[in-house]
């Protein structure tokens, strides 16, 4: 008889499959870091030397279960932005550097996140955290979310691959709240329901595919 979600095989199961997708996490993360030394040392030089703050931006985001962890990316907007605006980038946001547009526009400005995903606070792909403000007011399936930890990529960061363009700049942060974070929830969701290391790979490579038309656009 075919085992139920609920029987020890099927728990072994996902088990496994767990211990697989964080080994791919680690082996990733590690040859990304590897891979992109040189590019990261030199983006790491440009920002200090051209924008006053640190190198880093360190945003607190809610992780697996909820628990507040601090997201790592390259800085892209001014020092105290988050003071100078809400948490949502507009369309030709004043706070964003002009290197900082760059690395955005490439989402050269993700790669520090291969150090969460070492530290175990993040995955290659799942879930992309957001702040305690929205992941407070979850509820029903959207607790869901938190229950798989957090993903540099998933399907949302695909689908709204360009959402500083898309929110615009009149309250982007209220736009998004209203018009794209339900949606991006949806996907968020029907990723936890139908997780598997072949979907991990697939939007891995649609993210590649994804980033490589936003550039040559």
């Amino acid at each position: 008889m075919e085992a139920s979600p609920e029987t020890p095989v099927a728990f072994s199961g996902r088990r496994i499959y767990l211990l697989l997708k964080r080994a791919m996490d680690v082996i990733g993360a590690m040859a990304g870091i590897f891979i992109m030394a040189p590019l990261l040392i030199i983006i790491a030089v440009v920002i200090k030397f051209t924008s006053p703050g640190p190198v880093f931006y360190r945003g607190v985001r809610a992780g697996l279960h909820g628990k507040p962890f601090r997201i790592l990316k390259f800085r892209t907007m001014v020092e105290n932005a988050e003071s100078l605006g809400g948490p949502t980038t507009g369309t030709n946001d004043k706070r964003v550097t002009s290197t900082g547009a760059l690395l955005r526009r490439t989402k050269l400005d993700e790669l520090p996140q291969f150090l969460n995903v070492l530290t175990g606070k993040m995955s290659l792909v799942g879930p992309r955290p957001e702040v305690l403000e929205v992941t407070n007011d979850y509820f029903g399936d959207e607790k869901m979310i938190l229950q798989m930890r957090p993903g540099i990529t998933d399907l949302a960061s695909i689908e709204f691959i360009s959402l500083n363009e898309i929110v615009g700049n009149d309250d982007p942060y209220a736009f998004f709240r209203k018009h794209i974070l339900p949606k991006k929830n949806a996907l968020r969701i029907e990723y936890v329901k139908n997780w598997s290391l072949r979907l991990d790979v697939r939007i891995l490579l649609q993210t590649m595919i994804a980033i490589t038309k936003k550039v040559r656009r």
